[in-house]
């Protein structure tokens, strides 16, 4: 006979059921799950769905045999200090439920208290966030918590809500009516059915985690990102804690401002991100699936998992992440963008790109020894060529693994740095600058690789702004900050102008070649004009020398403000390319 035994039974539950063991302590969290709560317009969407009485799924519960680390959902005491169930599977639709019927606030995931306030309006049966707009319509109950925290019957608040819209305008027998039905069905949510799943206390940590990967890898709730932080929290719960302690603290300024913090202008990496980068330099892995087992200590060959192995991979990334970690590694490479002329986070197109810069500068410092001065040279190439080309836009894990392997024969760190400086010569040949280049450019599009590549070519040149005697690394600083943007997008011929020559159309008037960095109030004395009436009058401001440097800085054709539009595009794309080659020949 076949063994069906199951390590789980179903057990039913309604919803006020639930909040009451949440509120006493006796649900709480294992260590495999993190204390975040969905963003408001998915609560106000999962209410909607339960008001209309669809399924909202069902709930995994693992009964708790003394697990260290459980934690309460929400905040404040509890009269149970250990849960005897742990939730394994649908915490945030639980965590955020809780929230509202009981008015409670929770953790978020930048690890603040807040409050979620859905708004309902029981005419048509509306959930919406409330916005200050929505709390002064009395169509609307501006927070449903009240519903239930108040601890009054449906009766009460259901009269009191009509006398108060009774009292801005007249309603009808149907509509009271109609506004008592609905208010009536949202009081009852708190009967929702739920349906949980209970894993048995023998159950031990590792099978638990690898149920909950299994759950979830059936749908597209996690990435495999998400699979190894469940790892860590079983194996090496403290390594799961510093990759989003880091996180949090790259999120906000340090207080006070000198204390040693990740805090950057470029970055707010989530803690999958980091993790990456630790696999990337422990493992030269960028694809997560094979890094997966091999943390769980399975042998890839022979599909035996093993103790001993999950010990020594476990070791491998503990090291890995030690230096991804490091504040003054991270310092270090930021300073590596500064160096490639890239100054705050506007500028970056790809994180993925920047992220996989920062695993090839670990990998150059602590595996090759590469010097500093030489290590913040190649990488701040590196990485200004990433980001020019795109390099890891399209199958980015393929991409980085394929730069990886070809670390596999590298020695000694002269070779690293012949190798990354082989990729970026057999990328950037002649045809690239003066075609591939020149037709990238050919874009309307507000962020593209190409364009920030341009301001930071700008900024290494130590370019002016057009018209302007002051440094563009200073107007892109992000230290500066005013109602005014310091610096702002010019167009070369204005709008208007265009229109009235027939050329409509953000993709014609757009492109990236009508664009110049101006000072703000010089821009607004362009206004409508046409360069041939504008140019002469700000060119009086210079020399002849400064009027020529400000024409290469911002690749301006001679005789340009007489062109033909097209034409003139179309010139100053290449001119645009030449430009950026040559900032990219400083670094």
């Amino acid at each position: 006979m076949t063994d069906t035994r199951t390590v789980f039974k179903h057990v039913d539950y309604d919803l006020s059921g639930l909040l009451h063991y949440i509120e006493i302590g006796d649900i709480g969290l294992p260590d495999i799950q993190r204390p975040f709560v969905w963003p408001a317009t998915k609560v106000r969407d999962l209410f909607d769905s339960m008001y209309r009485g669809f399924p909202v799924g069902y709930l995994l519960f693992w009964q708790n045999a003394g697990v260290k680390g459980a934690r309460p959902i929400g905040v404040g005491p509890k009269t149970h200090s250990v849960p005897s169930l742990l939730i394994v599977d649908g915490q945030q639709r639980l965590t955020s439920l809780y929230a509202v019927l009981r008015g409670k606030p929770v953790i978020d995931q930048n690890y603040h208290e807040t409050r979620i306030e859905i708004a309902f309006r029981p005419r048509d049966a509306k959930f919406e966030v409330a916005d200050a707009a929505i709390r002064k319509d009395p169509e609307f109950i501006p927070d449903i918590s009240t519903i239930w925290s108040s601890g009054k019957g449906s009766y009460k608040f259901i009269e009191k809500f009509l006398a108060n819209l009774s009292s801005k305008r007249e309603l009808s027998e149907e509509e009271r009516d109609a506004n008592s039905e609905n208010l009536d069905r949202l009081f009852d949510l708190q009967k929702y059915p739920f349906t949980a799943l209970e894993v048995a206390a023998t159950v031990d940590e590792e099978a638990v985690a690898d149920i909950f990967v299994r759950i979830n890898s059936e749908g597209v709730k996690l990435n495999q990102a998400d699979f190894i932080l469940t790892l860590m929290s079983v194996f090496w719960e403290e390594g799961r804690v510093d990759l989003e302690r880091f996180s949090r603290a790259a999120k906000n300024p340090p207080q006070p401002a000198q204390t040693p913090s990740p805090y950057n202008p470029y970055i707010k990496p989530a803690p999958d991100q980091m993790l990456r980068v630790s696999v990337g330099l422990g493992f030269h892995r960028a694809r997560l699936q094979h890094v997966y087992n091999l943390l769980r200590g399975k042998d890839l060959d022979t599909g035996v998992v093993a103790a001993e192995r999950r010990e020594a991979q476990f070791a491998v990334l503990e090291r890995a992440q030690d230096h991804a970690l490091n504040l003054q590694n991270w310092a270090e490479f930021l300073k590596t963008l500064l160096s490639a002329g890239y100054r705050s986070g506007s500028m970056i197109t790809s994180e993925t790109a920047l992220l996989y810069a920062y695993t090839l500068f670990l990998i150059g410092k602590h595996e090759y020894g590469v010097e500093p001065f030489s290590l913040r040279n190649i990488m701040a190439r590196w990485f200004f060529m990433t980001s020019l080309t795109a390099r890891y836009s399209a199958s980015p894990e393929t991409m980085m693994e394929g730069d990886l392997a070809r670390l596999r024969d590298i020695k000694k760190k002269e070779d690293f740095i012949a190798l990354l400086d082989h990729i970026m010569n057999d990328t950037f040949t002649d045809d690239y600058w003066s075609i591939t280049l020149p037709n990238n450019l050919a874009t309307s599009s507000a962020r593209t690789p190409s364009l920030f590549a341009y301001y930071a070519a700008l900024n290494l040149l130590d370019a002016h702004a057009l018209f302007s005697k002051v440094k563009i690394p200073d107007l892109l600083s992000p230290t500066m900050q005013a109602h005014k943007s310091a610096v702002e997008r010019h167009h070369l011929f204005p709008k208007a102008y265009l229109t009235k020559q027939g050329i409509t159309g953000t993709i014609n008037t757009n492109q990236i070649a009508n664009f110049a960095l101006m000072e703000w109030f010089d821009n607004i004395a362009v206004s409508d004009a046409p360069p041939a009436e504008y140019f002469p009058k700000f060119a009086t401001r210079f020399s002849p020398e400064d009027l020529k440097r400000m024409h290469y800085w911002h690749a301006l054709p001679k005789g340009w403000e007489h062109m033909d539009y097209f034409d003139f595009l179309s010139a100053r794309r290449k001119l645009i390319a030449d430009v950026i080659r040559d900032g990219f020949a400083l670094i």
